[in-house]
């Protein structure tokens, strides 16, 4: 029983950046999906200067469904990925 307290009071000793590394490592696409939100966010802002005679709310509902359709298809990929690891790249006993 007490290695069950051991092993998870060990996730509490782990800093802010290893755990980053660890989780990056576990799932990719997760910090891929967050970078590439950022990225359109970051155009869109960009771009809101000369967006021309667009309004303001259809521009903001493009980039909105931009950005988030950049994530979903991160977590997709990232998804297919696990389960291509988990179930078809193990080597089988």
């Amino acid at each position: 029983m007490s290695t069950d307290t051991d092993l998870s009071l060990s996730s509490y000793d782990e800093g802010q950046g290893s755990k980053f590394i660890r989780k990056t490592k576990e799932t990719p696409f997760v910090p891929i999906g967050m970078a590439g939100f950022a990225a359109i966010v970051a155009y869109g802002l960009y771009k809101l200067k000369n967006r021309g005679n667009t309004k303001m709310s259809i521009h903001l509902i493009h980039m909105r469904v931009a950005a988030q359709g950049f994530v979903v298809g991160a977590l997709t990929l990232g998804m297919g990925y696990s389960m291509y690891k988990e179930f078809w790249a193990k080597p089988k006993p």
